[in-house]
């Protein structure tokens, strides 16, 4: 099963920027080392936004979990790099309550696969 409309998934610049790639942000610094050293980089953000929607479009969802607001869908598969390595990654989407557009929440390296 793929994200539903994954086709229409969002990814806000300022998620890649201020998050999957900031070195200064609590939570994303440690991510931005990981897609840093396969190639990717702020200046040009783009190309980890273009290699996180062909993310969405080839892998399957592995899990998903309904919360009071919506529903997130996690999804675990290899991610193109400009290095041309492809590490294993989970990124999680969430589609609000009412509306049909999923939007990224965050994206990871997958240090062991997970049973569900």
């Amino acid at each position: 099963m793929r994200v539903p409309n994954w086709q229409h998934a969002q990814i806000p610049a300022l998620k890649i920027t201020g998050y999957l790639l900031s070195e200064t942000h609590r939570d994303g610094k440690h991510k931005a080392a990981f897609f840093k050293s396969f190639g990717f980089s702020a200046a040009s953000w783009e190309r980890l936004a273009e290699s996180l929607q062909q993310h969405v479009a080839e892998n399957n969802v592995v899990r998903v979990e309904p919360s009071p607001f919506g529903m997130r869908y996690i999804i675990e598969g290899a991610l193109r790099t400009p290095k041309g390595i492809s590490p294993i990654v989970r990124s999680v989407w969430f589609i609000e309550s009412g509306t049909k557009v999923p939007r990224l929440v965050t994206a990871y390296p997958v240090k062991s696969v997970r049973t569900y």
